[in-house]
């Protein structure tokens, strides 16, 4: 099953361990730079970085993948885009409680729950990021 396979609202369970699972890949790559970058003083100190990023993003994605499938169940409008909007607004919020910051948490909810809509428009309307143009 892919994420955007089905109706939106049902297969929680899936949908969620499939956003958790692109967001602890993303903390893996994060976390990959982050050490590169920042070198930390010893093996030890990079483990513990990339088991926190990892482990951060896998929750930002498995709060995002509740929290949108969650809204359309109970706003009963599967397709909005708002649900989106809702998932990334709360996993932008679990992101300021992790950072101990108010600020934080509402520019990440901005801007991820924006993003999400984004995203959930562009695929009912078939926007492409590659790939050649649709003639």
């Amino acid at each position: 099953m892919r994420y955007w396979d089905g109706p939106e609202g049902e297969q929680c369970p899936q949908r969620t361990w499939l956003a958790t699972r692109v967001g602890a890949a993303a903390g893996l790559v994060g976390a990959a730079y982050r050490i590169i970058l920042l070198r930390p003083g010893s093996a030890l100190a990079a483990l513990q970085t990339a088991a926190a990023d990892s482990v951060t993003m896998a929750t930002l994605g498995a709060v995002f993948g509740l929290s949108t499938c969650l809204s359309a169940q109970v706003r009963e409008e599967p397709e909005d885009p708002l649900n989106y909007f809702i998932g990334g607004c709360a996993a932008g919020a679990v992101l300021g409680v992790r950072a101990h910051s108010y600020l934080t948490g509402t520019t990440a909810c901005l801007g991820f729950g924006i993003t999400a809509a984004l995203m959930k428009i562009g695929n009912k309307e078939g926007w492409r990021l590659t790939g050649p143009p649709k003639l």
